[in-house]
């Protein structure tokens, strides 16, 4: 799996931080930018998140490019209604040799392994025959497997970016995209720190669990290492 950040709102934090500002100022956006020191842009951002005035983070998008994940995943993610997105097509991209994605849990068994890479081979070999028939790829790829690796590019606002680290950075996520929404919340935290410090499952973010009796247990973990911090 590669997740990349390509292209970013400039001074994302700053861009936030002036919205939030201009509500209750009576000077314009362009000047409020220029007076508006990093501490304060710091403070501001650090304030809205505190109280839950997103909107204004829906001034700031980030474009990530990924590769080597599933249709399994793309499928969920598609799900996450406001954002833009632009994926491979199975419709005009040739998959004679398409690579296809392993499970862990398929992979830590040599059997399974060995049953489902058959069966990657075997569609692999069904396509081409299909396409070599004459059925067009576009029909041809209906045989395709969940498992076959694709491409998209995404791109979110900062307010989408936290609800969707809010429900797939949690463990209960489905493991692969997981990964991605983890890796994806590492690329914006190199350039809006700030911003996205706090971001990820609600356990992080804000406290508590909504997963009931099925936690998993980490909120529980982090009140105990705090408990300790406190007592030292």
């Amino acid at each position: 799996m590669n997740v990349k950040l390509i292209s970013h709102t400039l001074e994302p934090e700053r861009k936030v931080a002036m919205a939030a500002r201009l509500c209750y100022s009576p000077i314009g956006a362009a000047e409020l930018a220029e007076r508006l020191s990093d501490s304060q842009v710091k403070n501001l951002v650090e304030k809205i998140l505190a109280m839950g005035h997103y909107s204004t983070l829906e001034h700031v998008s980030f474009t990530f490019a990924i590769e080597g994940v599933s249709r399994v995943l793309t499928h969920q993610l598609v799900r996450h209604r406001i954002a833009s997105y632009s994926q491979q097509s199975q419709r005009y991209v040739k998959e004679h040799d398409f690579e296809y994605i392993v499970p862990p849990s398929v992979a830590a068994r040599p059997e399974a392994r060995e049953r489902f890479e058959k069966l990657m081979e075997e569609i692999r070999t069904v396509y081409s025959e299909l396409t070599a028939m004459g059925v067009h790829q576009e029909d041809a790829r209906y045989c395709l497997a969940n498992a076959t690796e694709t491409k998209i590019l995404v791109t979110m606002n900062a307010r989408s970016l936290f609800n969707f680290f809010e429900l797939r950075c949690c463990s209960r996520a489905q493991w692969e995209i997981r990964k991605m929404a983890e890796l994806m919340l590492q690329e914006v935290k190199r350039v809006a720190p700030v911003l996205f410090a706090k971001a990820g499952p609600t356990c992080i973010s804000g406290g508590f669990c909504r997963e009931g009796d099925l936690s998993c247990g980490r909120l529980e973990a982090i009140k105990a290492q705090e408990t300790r911090k406190t007592g030292q």
